[in-house]
Formats: C-alpha cells, structure tokens, sequence
C-alpha cells in the first residue's frame, strides 16, 4: 500500500539522537499547527504551546527528567500543556492532547525531523510550570524533543495483528 499518511505512521520512531542543525521557527509552527487539527471534544481545543530553542531554558529543564541527555541534545523542545479553563471532560480533554501529541510526531517525520514524546518529565510538571513562568491552570502533557536525526539504525517491532483483535462479527 502505498499511502503518505500510513507510510509516515509505519516510519515514524522515537528519536533519541540528534545533529546540532537548528530547528526554525516556521518547522516549530507547523508542527504546532498539525497538533491543533487533533480532535477535541466539543471542538473545545484546550492544548497549549510553548516553544522552547534557548540554550539556557532547555538545560534548566534537563534537570527536572532523567531523560537529560535527551533533552540537552534536542535543539528544539514543545511543551505540551491543557487549559484546565477551557477543558470541559477530563477523559475527552486528555485523550484529545493524545491525539494532539501523535499529530505533531508524524508532523516532525513529515518534515524530516526526528522526535520523542518524554512523559517522565511529568513527575516535575510544577517546577517545569515555574521554569517556564506559567499560570497554574495549565498542566503540562509532555515535552517532545526535536532535532534533526543524528545518523544510525532506528527500527521496532510490532507483536502480529491477529493479537490485538479481540473479536470480528
């Protein structure tokens, strides 16, 4: 099957390694831009953004996830965030930042960009709010890296589909 849309799915891997190439600001913008096309209940779009390529805020931030390495090789960084003032659902707003997140990975492999989605950095979302001077109504989702993809073999694997079907009527 030849399908840009599955093919970018089926290619996409978490990126752990990156060049030091920059990441503009218009690559930044449009992987924010396919974050806020995901599905929201009521179409409510709680996700927020904060874009993050300074030196100094990106190492503050290494400090609150034991990911560092990660963190301080990416020269780019988005925080994802929830609006808890336009959330109306917890579950519905939750599953849509999801689907945000997934949107802005394929995004990145769209434009030949390599990602990660790091969530451990969760446990520290307070001092991260306070890293980046934020209101305490947004609650961070995750960090996703981004760079370019330094060289080497990026596989995995996937168990048979036939294990995932519970049933076929």
């Amino acid at each position: 099957m030849t399908n840009p849309v599955l093919e970018a799915i089926y290619r996409r891997r978490s990126v752990r390694h990156f060049t030091a190439d920059d990441v503009s600001l218009d690559e930044l913008r449009e992987i924010v831009k396919a974050g806020i096309w995901a599905p929201s209940g009521l179409n409510n779009q709680p996700w927020r953004f904060v874009l993050i390529r300074d030196r100094q805020t990106r190492g503050r931030l290494a400090e609150q996830t034991k990911y560092k390495q990660v963190v301080l090789a990416a020269p780019a960084l988005i925080a994802v965030y929830l609006d808890r003032n336009t959330m109306y659902d917890e579950v519905k707003d939750h599953q849509a930042a999801g689907a945000c997140i997934e949107n802005m990975l394929l995004a990145a492999e769209a434009l030949g960009l390599g990602a990660v989605w790091l969530g451990q950095i969760l446990k520290n979302k307070e001092e991260v709010r306070r890293i980046l001077a934020l209101e305490d109504h947004l609650d961070l989702m995750a960090v996703i890296a981004l760079g370019r993809p330094a060289p080497g073999e990026r596989s995995s694997q996937r168990k048979p589909l036939e294990e995932f079907i519970l049933k076929i009527f």
